[in-house]
C-alpha cells in the first residue's frame, strides 16, 4: 500500500503546503496531457512546477502517488457534484442518473489525459489500476456514493440486493467510463444514450427483483460482477 506525507494525519498540511502541493498535481496534469503518463517523470513534473526533485518526493514519492492523488480528487468532486442533486431525487432509476451523470461530469476534466493512462491501468497488476488495493480509497469514496443513492431511494429493492448493488455497479460505472473515453460522438452523445438503454433496462427489472427466482439468479450475478475488486 502507497504511503505519502499526506497519509500522515499527524502532519496537517500548512497552506503553503497546500498550494506546493496544488501546483505540483496541476505540472503533472499538463506533462501527462503533453507527453503521456509514461514519458512524465517526477524530475518532469518537479521542473515544471518550479519546485526542487526533492520537494516533489517529499509530496509524491512516486507518479503513481499523483494519479491516486488525482482519484481521491475526483471522487470529492463527484460526491459535492451529486449531494445536492440526490437531495431533490427519490427514485431509485432517477438517483442512478444522477449518479452516472455527475461523475461523467467530474471526470470530463481528465479527458484529455484518459487514453494515456489507460495503458498503465489495465494490467492487474498496476498500482493506479482502479480495482487495486492502492487505489482502494478513490474506490471506497465512490461505492460509499453508491451506497447513499441505493439507501435513499423510495423505491426499495430487496436488502440482499440493495446491499450487493455499489459494490457490483461500480465496475459497471468503470465500464462506462471506459466507452465514454473513447467515445468521438458530438457531446459523447453515444455514452449518453448507453447509459439512458441501461438504466430503462433496470427500471423494466427492478418489479422483478423480489420474484424468488429471478432474486436468487441477481444475487449471484451481482456478487460475481463485484468479485472483480480484489
Amino acid at each position: 500500500m502507497f504511503s505519502s506525507e499526506k497519509d500522515n494525519p499527524q502532519k496537517p498540511l500548512t497552506p503553503k503546503a497546500e498550494a506546493t502541493r496544488a501546483r505540483i498535481r496541476d505540472a503533472a496534469m499538463a506533462s501527462f496531457v503533453e507527453r503521456g503518463y509514461p514519458d512524465t517523470t517526477i524530475r518532469l513534473i518537479a521542473k515544471e512546477a518550479g519546485v526542487s526533485v526533492g520537494n516533489a518526493y517529499y509530496y509524491f514519492p512516486s507518479k503513481e502517488h499523483l494519479v491516486q492523488d488525482l482519484y481521491d480528487q475526483q471522487q470529492r468532486d463527484h460526491g459535492d457534484a451529486a449531494r445536492p442533486r440526490l437531495a431533490g431525487t427519490t427514485g431509485l432509476v432517477d438517483r442512478l442518473r444522477v449518479f452516472f451523470e455527475t461523475g461523467l461530469e467530474t471526470v470530463s476534466a481528465y479527458r484529455a489525459v484518459a487514453p494515456g493512462f489507460l495503458s498503465a491501468m489495465v494490467s492487474p497488476d498496476s498500482p493506479i489500476n482502479p480495482l487495486s488495493v492502492e487505489s482502494s480509497p478513490a474506490r471506497d469514496m465512490t461505492i460509499g456514493l453508491l451506497k447513499e443513492v441505493v439507501e435513499g431511494a423510495s423505491h426499495r429493492v430487496p436488502d440482499d440486493i440493495a446491499e450487493r448493488l455499489p459494490a457490483a455497479i461500480f465496475p459497471m460505472y468503470l465500464a462506462l467510463i471506459l466507452r465514454w473515453t473513447y467515445d468521438e460522438s458530438p457531446d459523447q452523445a453515444k455514452t449518453a444514450r448507453l447509459l439512458d438503454t441501461g438504466l430503462r433496462l433496470f427500471a423494466v427489472a427492478l418489479p422483478f427483483l423480489r420474484v424468488p427466482g429471478v432474486r436468487g439468479v441477481t444475487r449471484d450475478l451481482l456478487d460475481q460482477i463485484a468479485d472483480v475488486r480484489p
